[in-house]
């Protein structure tokens, strides 16, 4: 059985080599990035467009690829792009990413 990774509920990550804090956030099904960072990271090409169900309703978010670092580990990762501006972090790791061998421990 493969060793677990044991991530907080903020960590530092690495998307395509820029450093952010990221929440980690088990309620969340998929990762999300801030329109402005994803345009200062220069991410793209959207690969589709996903419908999220928000704590407004519904919204369509246009989805790209990048890539993640977290705690040593490297993983292809998707994001939907959202407006976070209001938000205290930029990016959100949701569950998708966080089954790839991750437990989270809410003390740290």
């Amino acid at each position: 059985m493969k060793k677990k990774t044991i991530l907080g509920l903020i960590e530092h990550v690495r998307i395509n080599n820029h450093q952010v804090l990221a929440k980690i956030d088990t309620g969340a099904k998929y990762n999300s990035i801030s329109s402005s960072l994803a345009r200062k990271l220069n991410l793209g090409p959207v690969i589709k467009k996903i419908r999220i169900k928000t704590s407004n309703g519904y919204s369509k978010r246009e989805v790209v690829r990048a890539r993640l670092s977290i705690k040593g580990r490297n993983i292809k990762a998707l994001f939907n792009i959202a407006e976070r501006g209001h938000m205290s972090y930029s990016v959100l790791i949701g569950v998708r990413t966080l089954r790839k061998g991750f437990l989270i421990d809410s003390s740290k």
